[in-house]
C-alpha cells in the first residue's frame, strides 16, 4: 500500500509539471524572448577561474543579448577580456592578463527580437576573499582549576565567511563535551576547566570553501593549576603572563557565558536557519535546556547540537516568532535567558511567478503578480524592459496593482512584461510574454504513443496540444460512440485523460481530438494494462549458526508480457562480491555463513513499470565467547565472590554460566562443576571447601552451545579443618553365618577437609544396654566382624576423622550379621481345587527363628505323576512356583484334567532354601476331551457308507458317548443341507449310515464327550456312489436296427484300439486311448493325452473344499465328487482292479500305489477307461 501511496505522488507531481507547462509554445512558431538560465542574484567566483556570467533564452526568432554593468550599456566589443558565446547570451571575462577584482558589479542581461524584451535578474558579481590571519602576541593562559575560560579564535571577515574548528599539532579535532564547547561565532568555551586541559596547541583553524584554503591562528597555550600550584608558580608567569582566578575555585550554580543578560533578540529571515545558542559555565557542569514560550517546538524541523548548547530550526516561517528559553542547570541551581526572535521575510511568490499568456485576436487574459513579504513588498511592472508607465499607450491594456488585465487584445500586441516585487530583505523579477496568435490546432504528443500502466493505478493519457485560440479537447475509446467524460474518466485542463484506477477492459485504442474555431487535429495512442508484480512467497527470517547454509526463498508472479529483473539486496545495497552468496532466479543461498553475513536481504523484482520488494532478516548465532577477567573478591574462610566479563554473545542471548573448579591438591586436571547462575549475571557467590587448592573458570550457554572455557583464575588454597560430613550409605550384613560385613561409602577427596583421613567404625548388638565396639580403619570402605551370631540384628555408625579432628556424631545405621539356610518347612499345606486346569494352595507361614535371614519368599515344587486314565502311560512334569515376600497361597495354573499332582511347599532366604514340607498328592477333575485322533470313511454305496474312528488321544476323563452330525452339500455348492444327529456310545469306534442320497456330497462332523461336556469336533467329507440303473437307461435309449449296428461298428473299433494299446503296454511301449463318453456330462473331465495313453486327473475345485477345522481321513479314503464314474463304480470289487486283463490290474494298480503314496492322505482317485469297457460289454 505504501509503494502505491509513493507511485501515486510521483504521478501527480508529473501531471503538475505537465499542466505547468502546458502553455509552452512550439519553436516553430513566432513568440518573444523568454530567459531559461541566468546567474544567481549574489554571484561569487573564484579568482583564480575565468568569470562566466550565464544568460540563454530562447524566442522566435532567435533572440539578440546586451548587457548592462551597475545600471549602463556594458560594450562588450570595447573590452578585449570580455566575450559572448555564440548563440547566447553568457558572457566569459578571461583573467589571465587583468584580476578578477576589477570585474565586481551588478550585471544585467538583455535578450530581445522584434515581439519583445526580456530581462535578467540584477546580478551581483563578487570575488571570493581569504583573508589571512592578522599576526598577534598570543599570551599563555594560567588559570585555576574549576573556573570557566573562553579561547577567542576571531577569524578574518572573508566572502563567504570561513567554517571555524578547533585542533592540535597533529590536526586531530580535539574533543568537545557538555563541559567544552564551540559557539557559532568559533570560540571555545569551558564551562570549567580540569587539569587535563593543560596542553600548548589550542589551534584554531578557518578554511574558506571556495579557494579551499585554510588558515590558522597562533597556538594557545593553557595551563591549569590547582590553588597551591598557583602560589609556588606565581613569580615565574608574574611578568608575561595574565592570571585569572585568584579567589579558589568552588562549586558554584550555572551563569551564562552567552548570551549575556537575561534577554536578547534575534531576527531570522523566512526560509533561513534559525540558530539560537546559550553557553553556561558552573560547577558542577550545568546541562542546558530549551523551550518555546509561547508554543511549541516544531518537531520535525528542530534539532539541537553542541550538546544542546545550540538550537537549530531549518526552514523558519513566521509561526517560529517568539520567545524561546535556554535553562543551564546543576545540583547548585538553575539560571534562564529568553531569546525574542522575529521572522522577517523578503518577498515570495504566494502563486507561483506570473505566466506566460497565449491570446488570439480579440480575446482576453490576465497576468497576475502575487507574492508576499515582510514588511509587504511593492510591485512595479515594465513591459519589454521598460518601466510600463513610460511604454506606449495601450487601450486594450489596464493595470491594477499586481494584476494587467487584457480586453480585446490583436495581432500585434505581443510583448514581454516585466514584474518586480520588492521590500528591504529582496527582490522579485519575473518575465511573462503576451503573444498574439491565430493558429490551428496541433497535437504534439507523439502519434500511435503505446502508454503501459499496472492494473489498480493510475492511467495518465497525454493530450499535448497548442493552438490559439486554446483547443477544446475531447477523447474516444476504440469507436467512436461517445466521448470520454465522467466516473472512471478525468479530463484535466491541460487535455490529459486520467483513469483513476486502471483495470484490464481499460486496454485498446483511444483518440484524443483537438478542435478550435479554426480547425481539429487528432492522435492515437494505445493503453495496456498489465498485471501487478507480486510476490508470492517471501523470503523468512532466518537464524543460523556460523558454518551452515542458508536459503532466502522469494517467488514472484509477474505479467508475462513484462521482463522481470530479480536483484537481491543486503542491507540496502548491493550484495557483496562472494562466491557464497548463489543467486538464483526465485532464490538466494549463502554458503559458510560467517558473522559478517548478518544483516537484512531484499528481494526486489523489477520490471519496466513497477517493482515488489520483501525482506528477510538474516541472524548468524555462534557459541558466545569465553568469558574474561576473572577476579576473585571477598574471600573468607568458607566463601569468595567471583565476578567476570562475558564474552560476545554472537546474536544469542546467554542463558547461563557454568562455574567449574579444579583441586590441584587432589585432582590436578580434573575440572568438576560447581555451579550455575543466570545469563544476566556477571558474579556468583561460592561455597569453598577446606583442605582444597582451588582454581576456577566460567564457561557461557547461549542456544548454540557452550563457550570455550575462560582463562583459569588465580589459584585459592583454603585452610584444612575437621570433616564436615561423615560418610553415607552405612549398611551392615554378613557374607558368613558368623561374621558381620560393615561398609559406607568414602568420602571424596574434597569432603576431607584435611590430612590423615580415616574411619571410626562402631557397632553393638541391637539389645538395651549393649555397649560399643569401635576400631580405626584408613584406605578402606568396608570392615569384617567375625565371630557373630546367625543373623543378629546391629547398630552401626561410622565417623569421618583427620589431622585436625573427628566429624559430627555420626548417625546410627542397621544390619544383620549373616544367614544360613532355614531349618523349618510350611506347615498345613492344602490344595482346593478351582477347575479341571487350576487349583491354588495354601500353606501356614514359618516363623522367623527358623528362617535364620531375610525371608525372600516361598517356592512352591508340584509336577504331574500321571493320569487317572488307565489308557494314559506316567509322565512326572515338574514345575516351580517362586514367590517372593510374605504370601501363603498361589493359584496353580496349566494342570491337566483327570490327573494326579504331588507338591511340597520350601522357604528360602539370602543363603537359599529350607526344607521342603510333607509331599501332598491331589487329584484333578475330569475336563471335556480332546478331538477324535481320526475320523475315515470307509464301504461308500448308493445310499450308505461306513465312518471310523479312533478315541480322543486327550480324554482328559471317562468318555461317555459320542455325538455324530452330518448334512449334505445342495447343487454342486457349497449351500448346506439339513443336519442330522446320532448319538452314539463310548465303546463305538464305526457307524454305517444308510438311506443316504445317491451321488451326494456330504460331510461329518464328531466329537467325543465326558460328564463335562462335549469336546473338540473332527470333520470330514464324503460322496455316494451313481446309480447304474440311470447309467444302463442312458444307453437303451438307441433300441432301433440301425442304431445298434452303427455302435457295434464303432464298439469294434474301440475294441481294436484297447487291444492294440494293451499290446503295446504289455511290451514296455505307450498306448493311446480316448476319452470316454459320459452320459451325464461332467464338465471337469480332463481330456486324455493321445501321445503317451494316459488319462485326465479329475479336480474339483469347490466340493473338495473340507469345512473349517475338518481333518483329512488318514487311510487314503476317496473324496468323491458328483461325476458318475469311478473304479468302484464298474469294478468287481471295491480295490478298483479289473478280472478281464490282468496285465491291465497291474499297471493300474501301480499307478495307483504310487499316487497314494505320493499323494498321502490329501489324495484323489483318477477317473478310468473303465466306462468305455462297460460299454463294450453291453453292445457285445
Amino acid at each position: 500500500m505504501m509503494e502505491r501511496r509513493r507511485m501515486d505522488a510521483a504521478l501527480l507531481v508529473l501531471f503538475l509539471v505537465r499542466l505547468a507547462t502546458a502553455l509552452e509554445v512550439p519553436l516553430d512558431l513566432p513568440q518573444p524572448p523568454t530567459i531559461t538560465r541566468q546567474s544567481p542574484k549574489d554571484y561569487i567566483i573564484d579568482p583564480r577561474e575565468n568569470i562566466i556570467i550565464q544568460c540563454e533564452a530562447k524566442g522566435k526568432p532567435p533572440p539578440s543579448f546586451s548587457w548592462t554593468r551597475n545600471g549602463t550599456h556594458f560594450d562588450i566589443d570595447e573590452d578585449p577580456n570580455v566575450t559572448l558565446k555564440p548563440h547566447s547570451g553568457t558572457l566569459e571575462v578571461d583573467i589571465s592578463r587583468v584580476k578578477a577584482q576589477q570585474y565586481e558589479s551588478v550585471y544585467q542581461c538583455t535578450a530581445r527580437n522584434k515581439h519583445g524584451t526580456a530581462v535578467s535578474n540584477n546580478i551581483v558579481v563578487q570575488q571570493s576573499r581569504s583573508p589571512l590571519w592578522s599576526k598577534e602576541n598570543v599570551k599563555a593562559l594560567v588559570v585555576q582549576e574549576g573556573v570557566s575560560l573562553v579561547l577567542p579564535c576571531r577569524p578574518p571577515a572573508g566572502l563567504p565567511p570561513p567554517i571555524i574548528f578547533w585542533m592540535d599539532n597533529n590536526f586531530q579535532r580535539l574533543p568537545q563535551s557538555r563541559r567544552v564547547s564551540q559557539s557559532l561565532n568559533g570560540d571555545l568555551y569551558f564551562s570549567n576547566v580540569l587539569r587535563e586541559d593543560s596542553r600548548n596547541d589550542y589551534i584554531c583553524y578557518a578554511r574558506f570553501p571556495y579557494t579551499q584554503t585554510i588558515q590558522q591562528k597562533q597556538p594557545i597555550t593553557v595551563k591549569v593549576l590547582n590553588l597551591d600550584a598557583i602560589n609556588d608558580t606565581m613569580a615565574a608567569f608574574y611578568n608575561d603572563t595574565d592570571l585569572f582566578s585568584e579567589e579558589p575555585a568552588d562549586e558554584r550554580k550555572p551563569t551564562f557565558l552567552i548570551p549575556s543578560g537575561p534577554t536578547s533578540s534575534k531576527m531570522v529571515l523566512r526560509g533561513q536557519v534559525l540558530e539560537l545558542e546559550c553557553i553556561a559555565e558552573g560547577l558542577h557542569t550545568p546541562d542546558v535546556s530549551w523551550t518555546k514560550v509561547s508554543g511549541d517546538l516544531p518537531a520535525k524541523r528542530t534539532s539541537f547540537l553542541q550538546y544542546q548548547k545550540t538550537l537549530r530550526i531549518v526552514d523558519a516561517s513566521e509561526s517560529d516568532a517568539g520567545d524561546y528559553r535556554c535553562t543551564a542547570r546543576n545540583q547548585l541551581g538553575s539560571v534562564h535567558h529568553t531569546i525574542h526572535v522575529t521572522v522577517k521575510a523578503a518577498p515570495y511568490w504566494i502563486s507561483g511567478a506570473p505566466k506566460n499568456l497565449i491570446l488570439a485576436p480579440g480575446e482576453s487574459g490576465v497576468l497576475t503578480c502575487r507574492a508576499s513579504g515582510t514588511p509587504k513588498p511593492s510591485v512595479s511592472w515594465a513591459m519589454n524592459g521598460i518601466p510600463i508607465e513610460n511604454s506606449p499607450k495601450d487601450l486594450s491594456r489596464k493595470v491594477e496593482d499586481d494584476t494587467i488585465i487584457f480586453t480585446d487584445v490583436q495581432t500585434g500586441a505581443s510583448a514581454v512584461y516585466q514584474c518586480n516585487v520588492s521590500n528591504d530583505y529582496g527582490y522579485l523579477l519575473s518575465n511573462a510574454f503576451v503573444n498574439v496568435l491565430s493558429e490551428t490546432p496541433r497535437v504534439l504528443t507523439a502519434a500511435n504513443k503505446v502508454y503501459q500502466v499496472i492494473k489498480n493505478h493510475r492511467a495518465l493519457l497525454d493530450c499535448d496540444s497548442f493552438a490559439s485560440p486554446i483547443p477544446k479537447i475531447t477523447w474516444f475509446k476504440d469507436s467512436r460512440s461517445s466521448t470520454l467524460d465522467g466516473d472512471p474518466y478525468i479530463l484535466h485542463d491541460n487535455g490529459t485523460l486520467e483513469i483513476h484506477v486502471a483495470q484490464d477492459h481499460n486496454s485498446g485504442r483511444y483518440t484524443c481530438v483537438a478542435r478550435n474555431s479554426l480547425g481539429i487535429n487528432e492522435n492515437h495512442i494505445y493503453l495496456e494494462v498489465k498485471d501487478p508484480t507480486r510476490i508470492l512467497k517471501q523470503p523468512e527470517h532466518k537464524v543460523v549458526q556460523v558454518g551452515r547454509s542458508v536459503v532466502f526463498e522469494c517467488k514472484v508472479k509477474h505479467d508475462p508480457s513484462l521482463i522481470p529483473t530479480m536483484t537481491w539486496l543486503k542491507d540496502d545495497g548491493e550484495l557483496p562480491d562472494d562466491e557464497r552468496l548463489i543467486v538464483d532466479s526465485d532464490s538466494l543461498t549463502i554458503t559458510d555463513v560467517t558473522e559478517n553475513d548478518a544483516g537484512v536481504y531484499t528481494c526486489v523484482m523489477n520490471t519496466t513499470l513497477d517493482h515488489d520488494s520483501a525482506s528477510a532478516e538474516l541472524t548468524v548465532v555462534e557459541r558466545p565467547d569465553s568469558p574474561t577477567d576473572l577476579e576473585l573478591t571477598d574471600h573468607k574462610k568458607r566463601s569468595v565472590q567471583l565476578t567476570w566479563i562475558p564474552g560476545d554473545e554472537h546474536n544469542s542471548p546467554i542463558q547461563k554460566f557454568l562455574i567449574q573448579y579444579q583441586n590441584s591438591l587432589h585432582h590436578r586436571g580434573h575440572w568438576h562443576n560447581l555451579t550455575e547462575v543466570a545469563g544476566n549475571r556477571t558474579t556468583a557467590h561460592l561455597k569453598l571447601s577446606p583442605y582444597v587448592h582451588y582454581t576456577f573458570r566460567v564457561l557461557a550457554l547461549n542456544a548454540v552451545e557452550f563457550s570455550r572455557p575462560s582463562i583459569p583464575s588465580r589459584g585459592l588454597k583454603t585452610e584444612p579443618a575437621a570433616p564436615d560430613e561423615n560418610p553415607t550409605g552405612v549398611k551392615g550384613s554378613g557374607t558368613e553365618h558368623d561374621n558381620l560385613v560393615i561398609s559406607w561409602k568414602p568420602l571424596s577427596g574434597l569432603q576431607s577437609n584435611g590430612p590423615g583421613l580415616h574411619y571410626r567404625v562402631m557397632w553393638r548388638q541391637k539389645v538395651v544396654d549393649s555397649e560399643w565396639t569401635r576400631v580405626t580403619v584408613a584406605n578402606n570402605s568396608k570392615f569384617v566382624v567375625s565371630g557373630t551370631p546367625t543373623f543378629v540384628p546391629y547398630e552401626l555408625k561410622v565417623q569421618a576423622v583427620n589431622d585436625y579432628g573427628a566429624g559430627p556424631d555420626p548417625a546410627i545405621a542397621h544390619g544383620h550379621s549373616g544367614e544360613d539356610l532355614p531349618v523349618a518347612a510350611p506347615d498345613n499345606v492344602k490344595v482346593m481345587w478351582i477347575n479341571s486346569t487350576l487349583a491354588e494352595v495354601h500353606w501356614d507361614p514359618v516363623p522367623s527363628k527358623f528362617i535364620r535371614g531375610h525371608l525372600e519368599g516361598y517356592k512352591v515344587y508340584y509336577w504331574r505323576k500321571h493320569s487317572l486314565h488307565k489308557h494314559n502311560p506316567d509322565l512326572v512334569e515338574n514345575q516351580v512356583l517362586i514367590l517372593s515376600g510374605k504370601h501363603t497361597h498361589r493359584k496353580l495354573p496349566g494342570l491337566h484334567p483327570f490327573s494326579v499332582y504331588s507338591l511340597n511347599v520350601r522357604v528360602y532366604n539370602g543363603k537359599g532354601k529350607g526344607p521342603p514340607s510333607a509331599e501332598l498328592q491331589f487329584n484333578t477333575p475330569e475336563g471335556v476331551p480332546g478331538a477324535p485322533s481320526h475320523l475315515l470313511v470307509t464301504n461308500p454305496s448308493l445310499d450308505s457308507l461306513t465312518l471310523e474312528w479312533s478315541p480322543p488321544h486327550d480324554r482328559n476323563g471317562r468318555i461317555t458317548g459320542y455325538t455324530l452330525k452330518y448334512q449334505p452339500v445342495v447343487n454342486n455348492s457349497n449351500e448346506l443341507g439339513p443336519v442330522e444327529e446320532l448319538a452314539l456310545p463310548a465303546n463305538e469306534s464305526s457307524v454305517t449310515l444308510l438311506n443316504l442320497k445317491y451321488s451326494t456330497r456330504y460331510k461329518f462332523y464328531l466329537n467325543a464327550k465326558t460328564v463335562r461336556g462335549a469336546g473338540l469336533v473332527v470333520s470330514q467329507e464324503a460322496v455316494t456312489v451313481i446309480d447304474e440303473a440311470v447309467a444302463s437307461r442312458q444307453v437303451d435309449i438307441a433300441t432301433q436296427g440301425w442304431f445298434i449296428g452303427l455302435m457295434c461298428a464303432i464298439a469294434l473299433l474301440i475294441l481294436i484300439l484297447l487291444i492294440i494299446c494293451f499290446i503295446q503296454r504289455n511290451k514296455g511301449g505307450k498306448y493311446p486311448v480316448k476319452e470316454k463318453e459320459d452320459a451325464h456330462t461332467d464338465p471337469e473331465f480332463q481330456p486324455m493325452k493321445d501321445e503317451d495313453c494316459t488319462f485326465g486327473e479329475y479336480s474339483d475345485n469347490e466340493d473338495h473344499k473340507p469345512l473349517k477345522g475338518s481333518r483329512t481321513p488318514s487311510n487314503g479314503t476317496v473324496k468323491r465328487g458328483n461325476s458318475d464314474d469311478s473304479l468302484v463304480d464298474y469294478g468287481e470289487g471295491g480295490d478298483g482292479q479289473f478280472n478281464e486283463d490282468g496285465s491291465f490290474i497291474g499297471q493300474y494298480s501301480g499307478k495307483s500305489a504310487s499316487r497314494e503314496t505320493a499323494e498321502g492322505h490329501e489324495s484323489s482317485e483318477a477317473p478310468s477307461p473303465i466306462n468305455a469297457m462297460n460299454s463294450l460289454h453291453s453292445f457285445v
